[in-house]
């Protein structure tokens, strides 16, 4: 990365840092106008975006907060790089190609300029095409690392496979699995616990197909991989539904779903100290990926799940069991409502949210590891009384978004 830096000058860093200012004040408004002028000119990458992100915002949010963090640090863009690969991550699992970089550029610097107006003059429009070509060859180079590491592993692939869907299991009211093999029978690529597949769904009457990103929710080493997905009803005017509908309603078992491979930066790194899960509904989909990989290690875990109620969680009975067969296995149960049989159910311990004073009693004494995973409240919520209000270290706790990142501060 340093090398790609030495060929802005430093002009070029100065106008680019001197524009950090009104993309702090205005970068939503470009990103915003960026997407419908990209949709517009090019509405061929719709498939590629969610576009329940894009109407809450939230995708033109993460955008605008990437290119002030570029703007800050374009003269030390080494320290973006974690961001930079979480990103990529996501492009490669979405299959963004090097051509589509320029298509991006010209239609955000044309943003810009509409937006900005007077603003944009020749000189910063200059600089931030310079910029954009240094940033999108960063991104590149780590974008090319990683095809190059999914294809070359063992079992792995370049683009789309074919998978077929051999089982197709309903885990609460709300959520489904979804066990898939490769219909060419050759054998799967392992994966870090965590990690994420993208979904090709061409759903009938749609013109565009979409593509989605599911958690792997099983742990490496079979011979399937399994997802398991949250039915979506949003709002009439929010697609949110269009593709976890389609699973639940249309695809049956025997039907072909077309997979990229694993991808993610979000996953259970190996330091021998125990493990603290905390999901919050449908978040627990990566948790039980690194469960099971921490049983089957041995390793002491912690699961704490947090559910509107019984009949909306899934996997409870199965993780029940498995606490109930293992003693390095600590499992608690939080739910908003509770029902008749919650009050007799030993792992249901909690009615309504998590608190500070309930979850410090459940933490292992010694040194962990800690996880969570589901909607942006309760990231926040995790984030703040874990790390502000417990005193767990920052670098011990990691946390996963379902879509694009937000900030939890």
């Amino acid at each position: 990365m340093s090398q790609s830096q030495t060929a802005l000058n430093p002009k070029v860093i100065e106008i680019v840092k001197a524009t950090a200012p009104i993309l702090e004040e205005r970068g939503a408004e470009i990103t915003t106008h960026f997407y419908k002028r990209m949709f517009k000119n090019n509405p061929e990458l719709l498939n590629v975006f969610n576009q329940t992100n894009q109407k809450k915002g939230r995708q033109p949010e993460a955008l605008a907060n990437t290119v002030l963090a570029a703007a800050k640090n374009i003269d030390q863009l080494e320290t973006l790089l974690p961001v930079v690969k979480q990103i990529a991550h996501k492009h490669r699992s979405l299959q963004i190609k090097p051509e589509q970089y320029p298509i991006v550029g010209e239609n955000l610097l044309g943003a810009m300029k509409e937006v900005l107006g007077e603003g944009a003059t020749d000189e910063v429009i200059d600089a931030w095409a310079e910029a954009y070509g240094i940033i999108a060859d960063v991104f590149i180079s780590v974008e090319a690392e990683m095809y190059e590491e999914a294809q070359s592993q063992s079992g792995g692939w370049d683009g789309f496979r074919a998978f077929s869907v051999v089982k197709k299991v309903k885990e609460s009211d709300v959520i489904t699995s979804f066990y898939m093999k490769p219909v060419d029978g050759g054998s799967l690529p392992s994966f870090e616990p965590g990690q994420y597949i993208t979904v090709k769904a061409g759903i009938p009457g749609e013109e565009y197909v979409h593509l989605r990103q599911y958690s792997l929710s099983d742990a490496p080493g079979k011979d399937y991989f399994r997802i398991s997905v949250k039915r979506e009803d949003g709002p009439d005017d929010l697609p949110d539904g269009k593709v976890s509908t389609y699973l639940h309603d249309v695809v049956e078992e025997g039907e072909v779903l077309e997979l990229t491979a694993p991808a993610g930066d979000f996953y259970l790194e190996q330091s021998g100290r125990p493990v603290v899960l905390i999901s919050g509904g449908v978040g627990l989909t990566p948790l039980m990926s690194m469960f099971h990989t921490l049983v089957d290690h041995g390793q002491p875990v912690t699961f704490i799940q947090a559910a509107q109620s019984r009949n909306l969680h899934a996997f409870h009975d199965h993780t029940s069991q498995v606490a109930d067969q293992n003693d390095n296995v600590s499992y608690y149960v939080c739910y908003d409502q509770w029902g008749e049989a919650d009050a007799e159910d030993t792992y249901v311990q909690k009615e309504g949210r998590i608190e500070k004073e309930w979850l410090a009693s459940l933490l292992p004494e010694e040194e962990a590891d800690y996880y969570f995973c589901g909607p942006i409240p309760f990231l926040k919520a995790m984030n703040n009384m874990l790390i502000k209000e417990v005193g767990i270290p920052e670098e011990r706790v990691h946390f996963e978004f379902f879509g694009p990142a937000a900030d939890l501060n």
